[in-house]
């Protein structure tokens, strides 16, 4: 009787096992390194003191001693210091209580197509009492590399309705422009109009017209209440916000967060082309605010300035956003426009 409980007993653990290595046998799981060693906060930047083997551009979760946790990304290393941006800002962070993990991947996003119609913050969480998105991919909002020699040229044209660009300014299917605007001039009507009007010219190349196959990503950086007001009731009362994904960086949140808004906003409306393949326009409003986050962390890490106390890779920088707007040819045309808004005064 003995020998058939221990024969059962060695059954049972060896069961066990099979099921232990079965649940993981798909995961490489590493052990992540918790860092109480802050030693500096200067503006949006944390630095971080014996720090083993941080990369660069890697998000690191900072757990502030209230519970809350906040993200940050990586970047610059030198010896075992690690400078961190944190994108909700340092309010509240110390010394004393708050901890930091190294996640040890860059910043990826939760993609689907059910985000068409949703409203988001700058750091891509749902601002319209919706449940959180059911991720379909994970994507790297940095993007991917595009081969040049994949790239049609432009020749399909996106109709505005605005018949000053229309004529004058025209935008072809994967191309970019930029709207030239300055205080007091309507430049968030016109961008609520073009969203309202926007559509395909039909062609002889591309397949399907029909307006189902057609939405616009809306990433607003640094607008106040009222704007951000003005574009959700717009685009509700118009009929139009089932066709729109709007990602809002309000002026009271924070700063740093805008440097990730249109990387988020580019990022879903690449997954939307090239995906699901519908014509996507993405509308960036204002990318000045976008450059003068980018001067609030280069001051904070105290590099030389350039022209109006911008850094010098300001127009390295934008390009990584602007180039991302292109009209590739694979199985089927996926095509992706972005018209940007740039105010400087």
């Amino acid at each position: 009787m003995s020998h058939h409980h221990k024969a059962h007993d060695i059954a049972k653990v060896a069961a066990a096992r099979l099921n232990a290595a079965a649940a993981t046998r798909n995961y490489n799981v590493t052990p992540r390194v918790d860092y109480r060693t802050v030693v500096k906060v200067d503006g949006p930047l944390v630095i971080l003191d014996n720090v083993k083997f941080p990369r660069y551009a890697e998000i690191v979760n900072v757990c502030l001693g209230d519970g809350s946790v906040r993200k940050g990304q990586v970047l610059e290393i030198a010896g075992k210091k690690a400078v961190v941006q944190i994108f909700e800002g340092t309010s509240g962070i110390d010394n004393l209580y708050t901890h930091c993990e190294f996640t040890g991947s860059t910043l990826q996003m939760a993609i689907s197509e059910e985000m068409l119609g949703r409203a988001f913050n700058g750091s891509g969480v749902p601002i319209d009492k919706g449940p959180p998105v059911l991720a379909e991919e994970f994507l790297d909002i940095q993007g991917q590399p595009i081969n040049p020699y994949s790239r049609v040229y432009p020749q399909e044209m996106i109709q505005t309705g605005i018949s000053a660009i229309d004529c004058m300014n025209s935008i072809a299917r994967g191309q970019k422009i930029p709207l030239f605007s300055a205080n007091g001039l309507p430049h968030n009507e016109i961008g609520a109009q073009i969203v309202r009007q926007a559509s395909l010219v039909k062609g002889k190349d591309v397949l399907d017209h029909s307006d189902e196959n057609f939405a616009v990503v809306f990433g607003a950086m640094g607008v106040n209440m009222e704007t951000a007001r003005f574009f959700q009731t717009d685009f509700e009362q118009n009929g139009s916000m089932e066709r729109v994904v709007l990602f809002m960086n309000l002026a009271n949140d924070p700063t740093i967060e805008r440097i990730i808004t249109p990387r988020l906003a580019l990022t879903t409306a690449e997954y939307l082309a090239y995906e699901k393949e519908l014509h996507v326009l993405v509308i960036l409003t204002d990318m000045s605010a976008y450059a003068d986050s980018l001067r609030e962390v280069s001051a904070a890490r105290e590099e030389v300035p350039g022209r109006r106390s911008f850094p010098g890779y300001l127009y390295t920088d934008l390009s990584t956003i602007y180039e991302r707007a292109q009209n590739t040819q694979q199985i089927l045309y996926r095509l992706f426009s972005v018209l940007q808004e740039i105010i400087f005064i």
